[in-house]
């Protein structure tokens, strides 16, 4: 059985905590404008809960985000800003800290119909992969709704950097579980469209852990490589929007409910466990009892 991961928790909501990360246009990347010391906080904090892996704040850091407030022209500067921070962290620590470089949906989150095309797509992720280049240890595509937005960060992310870092693709599911992704693509099919690239592995992210469950039961018959997941603590109704007047809705997951998942979830054989939104250094720091749990079910291909 391979070890455990521990991944961080979610950014956007630690940050909102502390009275930064408003859910406006520029969303968590205000943060790294006005109190970059919180974002190094939020990071500490994770390490101090056991995460082992911490992720850029760069999730919003994106032209579609920073337009809203006349800054798309430094994605790249706060990109950068956001590794940079990270990266401090990380080596300050005294535990050996990995930092993923987040390649983010480049639009609305959720909303596979609002997916760049693949010329709008390639330039800014291409863009994104090279700026984080020197200061992350691998690359993350993270809440992938579609098969084709996978493919069109893992692919600028293998032009970019080749095999100079490993690469990580995880995908975001339908709420219902067994439904696929949130485009409606099954498993299978959203695997095959990265499976060029050669992720070095597979994760599923910011989605019900029901979900996640069916989707690892899945994945864990189509490769041989690590698989893992990192849930969020809301569903997400149909057409929402960081900007409309549709409202998330808290999931009511408790830190032992969420401790259950993560369980689950390695005897499916998932060998990297985290958070997303919503879900703090508090939980994580439950998941280190969970690095001796045994496969209950068998061992993953």
């Amino acid at each position: 059985m391979k070890d455990l991961t521990i991944l961080d928790g979610g950014m956007g909501h630690e940050l909102a905590k502390r009275g930064a990360g408003d859910r406006d246009g520029l969303w968590s990347a205000r943060a790294l404008l006005e109190h970059p010391e919180l974002v190094a906080e939020v990071h500490n904090e994770y390490i101090d809960a056991g995460a082992r892996v911490i992720i850029t704040n760069s999730y919003s850091t994106i032209p579609s985000y920073l337009e809203k407030g006349g800054m798309a022209d430094r994605y790249l500067e706060l990109t950068e800003l956001a590794a940079l921070i990270a990266r401090r962290v990380a080596d300050a620590s005294p535990h050996p800290v990995k930092v993923a470089g987040s390649l983010p949906p480049l639009d609305v989150s959720y909303r596979p119909d609002m997916v760049p095309s693949d010329a709008a797509s390639a330039p800014v992720y291409e863009a994104l992969t090279d700026v984080l280049l020197p200061h992350v240890d691998l690359f993350l595509c993270e809440t992938m709704t579609s098969a084709r937005e996978a493919a069109n960060a893992a692919r600028a992310a293998r032009k970019v950097a080749a095999d100079a870092k490993p690469l990580w693709v995880s995908w975001s599911l339908d709420e219902a579980a067994g439904n696929g992704l949130r485009s409606g693509e099954t498993v299978p099919a959203a695997y095959a469209a990265v499976a060029q690239f050669a992720p070095d592995t597979f994760l599923f992210n910011c989605t019900d852990p029901n979900a996640i469950s069916a989707g690892l039961t899945e994945l864990r018959d189509l490769t041989d490589k690590p698989i893992g997941a990192y849930p969020n603590r809301f569903h997400v109704p149909t057409g929402w929007t960081l900007d409309n007047d549709i409202s998330t809705e808290p999931r009511d997951m408790t830190e032992a409910e969420f401790l259950d998942f993560a369980r689950h979830w390695r005897s499916l054989g998932a060998s990297i466990v985290g958070g997303c939104c919503g879900v703090g250094p508090d939980f994580i720091n439950g998941l280190q009892a969970l690095e001796t749990v045994a496969l209950d079910v068998r061992e993953p291909l």
